[in-house]
Protein backbone atom coordinates (compact mmCIF):
# COMPACT_ATOMS: atom_id res chain seq x y z
CA UNK A 1 0.00 0.00 0.00
CA UNK A 2 1.25 3.43 -0.96
CA UNK A 3 0.04 6.59 0.96
CA UNK A 4 1.86 10.56 1.31
CA UNK A 5 -0.93 11.56 3.77
CA UNK A 6 -3.56 10.21 6.78
CA UNK A 7 -3.88 6.94 6.00
CA UNK A 8 -7.41 6.70 6.10
CA UNK A 9 -7.99 4.08 3.34
CA UNK A 10 -5.34 2.19 5.04
CA UNK A 11 -7.69 2.56 8.17
CA UNK A 12 -10.72 1.34 6.36
CA UNK A 13 -8.90 -2.25 4.64
CA UNK A 14 -7.71 -2.87 8.26
CA UNK A 15 -11.13 -2.83 9.73
CA UNK A 16 -11.95 -4.91 6.44
CA UNK A 17 -9.88 -7.63 6.80
CA UNK A 18 -10.73 -7.60 10.44
CA UNK A 19 -14.51 -8.01 9.77
CA UNK A 20 -13.60 -11.08 7.79
CA UNK A 21 -15.28 -8.59 4.51
CA UNK A 22 -11.61 -8.56 2.88
CA UNK A 23 -9.25 -11.64 2.02
CA UNK A 24 -5.83 -9.41 2.29
CA UNK A 25 -2.71 -8.75 4.33
CA UNK A 26 -0.81 -6.16 4.05
CA UNK A 27 2.91 -6.83 3.59
CA UNK A 28 4.37 -3.39 3.46
CA UNK A 29 3.42 0.42 3.64
CA UNK A 30 5.25 2.91 1.71
CA UNK A 31 5.16 6.45 2.26
CA UNK A 32 6.34 9.28 0.24
CA UNK A 33 6.17 11.34 3.80
CA UNK A 34 8.11 10.09 6.15
CA UNK A 35 6.43 11.94 9.06
CA UNK A 36 2.79 11.83 7.86
CA UNK A 37 0.04 10.59 10.15
CA UNK A 38 -0.61 7.55 7.50
CA UNK A 39 3.05 5.92 8.89
CA UNK A 40 2.23 6.66 12.78
CA UNK A 41 -0.91 4.81 11.43
CA UNK A 42 0.60 2.18 10.17
CA UNK A 43 3.28 1.26 12.80
CA UNK A 44 0.60 1.29 15.26
CA UNK A 45 -0.80 -1.41 13.61
CA UNK A 46 1.83 -3.73 13.48
CA UNK A 47 2.69 -3.09 9.87
CA UNK A 48 5.93 -2.87 8.49
CA UNK A 49 6.30 0.82 6.82
CA UNK A 50 9.14 2.59 5.27
CA UNK A 51 9.87 5.99 3.70
CA UNK A 52 10.80 6.83 0.15
CA UNK A 53 10.82 10.21 -1.03
CA UNK A 54 10.41 11.89 -4.29
CA UNK A 55 13.23 14.76 -3.60
CA UNK A 56 15.77 11.82 -2.77
CA UNK A 57 16.02 10.68 -6.37
CA UNK A 58 17.19 12.32 -9.57
CA UNK A 59 13.95 11.52 -12.05
CA UNK A 60 10.26 9.37 -11.93
CA UNK A 61 12.19 6.70 -12.97
CA UNK A 62 15.00 6.05 -10.75
CA UNK A 63 12.82 7.11 -7.94
CA UNK A 64 9.90 4.52 -9.45
CA UNK A 65 12.56 1.74 -9.49
CA UNK A 66 13.18 2.29 -5.37
CA UNK A 67 9.31 1.94 -4.74
CA UNK A 68 8.75 -1.07 -6.98
CA UNK A 69 12.09 -2.82 -5.94
CA UNK A 70 10.60 -2.70 -1.89
CA UNK A 71 7.89 -4.13 -3.80
CA UNK A 72 8.99 -6.91 -5.31
CA UNK A 73 11.14 -7.77 -2.43
CA UNK A 74 7.60 -7.87 -0.40
CA UNK A 75 6.53 -10.65 -3.55
CA UNK A 76 3.36 -8.55 -3.73
CA UNK A 77 0.66 -9.44 -6.03
CA UNK A 78 -1.41 -6.13 -5.82
CA UNK A 79 -0.21 -2.64 -5.36
CA UNK A 80 -2.94 -0.03 -4.16
CA UNK A 81 -2.14 3.22 -4.31
CA UNK A 82 -3.87 5.62 -1.42
CA UNK A 83 -3.43 9.35 -1.20
CA UNK A 84 -0.08 8.65 -2.71
CA UNK A 85 1.00 11.92 -4.57
CA UNK A 86 3.89 11.11 -6.30
CA UNK A 87 4.01 9.95 -10.21
CA UNK A 88 5.25 6.40 -10.81
CA UNK A 89 7.10 4.83 -13.99
CA UNK A 90 5.27 1.16 -13.59
CA UNK A 91 6.86 -1.41 -15.01
CA UNK A 92 5.81 -4.14 -17.39
CA UNK A 93 5.94 -7.14 -14.31
CA UNK A 94 3.63 -5.40 -12.39
CA UNK A 95 1.31 -4.24 -15.65
CA UNK A 96 -2.31 -4.49 -14.56
CA UNK A 97 -1.17 -4.67 -10.93
CA UNK A 98 -1.32 -1.20 -9.52
CA UNK A 99 -4.96 0.08 -8.60
CA UNK A 100 -5.61 3.63 -8.07
CA UNK A 101 -8.62 5.19 -6.25
CA UNK A 102 -9.23 8.54 -7.65
CA UNK A 103 -12.03 11.36 -5.56
CA UNK A 104 -14.47 11.71 -8.64
CA UNK A 105 -16.37 10.19 -11.57
CA UNK A 106 -13.59 10.05 -14.10
CA UNK A 107 -13.25 11.17 -16.58
CA UNK A 108 -14.87 14.04 -14.83
CA UNK A 109 -12.07 16.21 -12.63
CA UNK A 110 -9.16 14.14 -13.36
CA UNK A 111 -5.74 14.57 -14.67
CA UNK A 112 -2.80 16.39 -13.90
CA UNK A 113 -3.48 18.67 -10.70
CA UNK A 114 -6.24 17.02 -9.37
CA UNK A 115 -6.37 15.56 -6.63
CA UNK A 116 -7.38 15.14 -2.75
CA UNK A 117 -9.81 18.25 -1.59
CA UNK A 118 -8.21 20.14 -5.15
CA UNK A 119 -11.16 17.70 -6.38
CA UNK A 120 -14.12 18.68 -4.46
CA UNK A 121 -13.40 22.41 -4.60
CA UNK A 122 -13.43 22.42 -8.34
CA UNK A 123 -16.62 20.00 -7.96
CA UNK A 124 -18.20 22.77 -5.96
CA UNK A 125 -17.32 25.29 -8.11
CA UNK A 126 -18.42 23.95 -10.90
CA UNK A 127 -21.74 23.21 -9.82
CA UNK A 128 -21.89 20.13 -10.28
CA UNK A 129 -25.31 17.78 -8.68
CA UNK A 130 -23.09 14.41 -8.52
CA UNK A 131 -20.00 13.64 -7.68
CA UNK A 132 -18.39 10.58 -6.47
CA UNK A 133 -14.84 7.65 -6.56
CA UNK A 134 -13.47 5.67 -9.30
CA UNK A 135 -10.91 2.52 -8.46
CA UNK A 136 -9.43 1.97 -11.82
CA UNK A 137 -6.26 0.83 -12.51
CA UNK A 138 -3.18 2.73 -13.09
CA UNK A 139 -1.03 3.25 -15.99
CA UNK A 140 1.89 5.63 -16.70
CA UNK A 141 -0.87 8.65 -17.45
CA UNK A 142 -2.35 10.05 -15.03
CA UNK A 143 -5.73 9.08 -13.98
CA UNK A 144 -6.31 6.84 -17.93
CA UNK A 145 -6.10 2.99 -16.67
CA UNK A 146 -9.01 1.03 -16.88
CA UNK A 147 -11.67 1.48 -14.44
CA UNK A 148 -12.80 -1.12 -12.28
CA UNK A 149 -15.47 0.53 -10.09
CA UNK A 150 -17.29 3.65 -10.01
CA UNK A 151 -19.71 4.47 -7.00
CA UNK A 152 -21.56 8.30 -6.74
CA UNK A 153 -23.06 10.53 -4.45
CA UNK A 154 -25.49 13.07 -4.66
CA UNK A 155 -24.21 16.32 -3.72
CA UNK A 156 -26.68 18.72 -1.47
CA UNK A 157 -27.53 22.36 -2.32
CA UNK A 158 -24.85 24.47 -0.68
CA UNK A 159 -22.14 21.60 0.16
CA UNK A 160 -18.48 22.87 0.76
CA UNK A 161 -16.01 20.84 -0.65
CA UNK A 162 -15.13 19.16 3.33
CA UNK A 163 -18.93 18.15 2.99
CA UNK A 164 -18.45 16.84 -0.50
CA UNK A 165 -14.99 14.95 0.67
CA UNK A 166 -16.99 13.17 3.25
CA UNK A 167 -19.57 12.10 1.15
CA UNK A 168 -17.30 11.03 -1.11
CA UNK A 169 -15.01 9.27 1.49
CA UNK A 170 -18.25 6.75 2.13
CA UNK A 171 -18.41 6.09 -0.89
CA UNK A 172 -14.41 5.20 -1.42
CA UNK A 173 -14.89 2.83 1.77
CA UNK A 174 -17.26 0.62 0.05
CA UNK A 175 -15.56 0.90 -4.00
CA UNK A 176 -11.55 0.18 -3.00
CA UNK A 177 -12.24 -3.12 -0.79
CA UNK A 178 -14.54 -4.11 -3.48
CA UNK A 179 -12.45 -3.31 -6.43
CA UNK A 180 -9.87 -5.76 -4.76
CA UNK A 181 -12.07 -8.77 -4.48
CA UNK A 182 -12.69 -8.57 -7.95
CA UNK A 183 -9.09 -8.39 -9.00
CA UNK A 184 -8.79 -11.29 -5.93
CA UNK A 185 -11.55 -13.60 -7.77
CA UNK A 186 -9.24 -14.12 -10.80
CA UNK A 187 -12.73 -13.06 -12.63
CA UNK A 188 -12.00 -9.83 -13.85
CA UNK A 189 -11.55 -9.19 -17.42
CA UNK A 190 -9.96 -6.28 -19.43
CA UNK A 191 -11.06 -5.55 -23.26
CA UNK A 192 -9.09 -2.00 -23.57
CA UNK A 193 -10.41 0.62 -21.14
CA UNK A 194 -13.17 -1.55 -20.21
CA UNK A 195 -13.39 -4.52 -17.60
CA UNK A 196 -15.87 -6.83 -16.47
CA UNK A 197 -16.46 -9.85 -14.19
CA UNK A 198 -16.40 -12.84 -16.08
CA UNK A 199 -19.01 -15.08 -15.34
CA UNK A 200 -17.87 -17.76 -17.77
CA UNK A 201 -14.74 -19.81 -17.14
CA UNK A 202 -13.96 -20.29 -20.39
CA UNK A 203 -14.59 -16.60 -21.69
CA UNK A 204 -11.99 -15.24 -23.59
CA UNK A 205 -10.10 -12.88 -23.16
CA UNK A 206 -7.24 -10.85 -20.92
CA UNK A 207 -7.98 -11.60 -17.49
CA UNK A 208 -5.63 -10.66 -14.41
Amino acid sequence: MLISGGGTTLLNFLDCIEAGTLNAEVPIVISSQPDCKGVERARSAGLECTSIRRPDYEDVATYSEAVFAVLQQHDVDLVTLAGFLNLLRIPDAFALKVLNIHPSLIPAFCGRGMYGHHVHEAVVRRGARVSGCTVHFADNEYDHGPIVIQRSVDIPDGADADQVASLVFEQEKIAYPEAIRRFASGRLIIDGQRTMLDDDTCAAGPSV
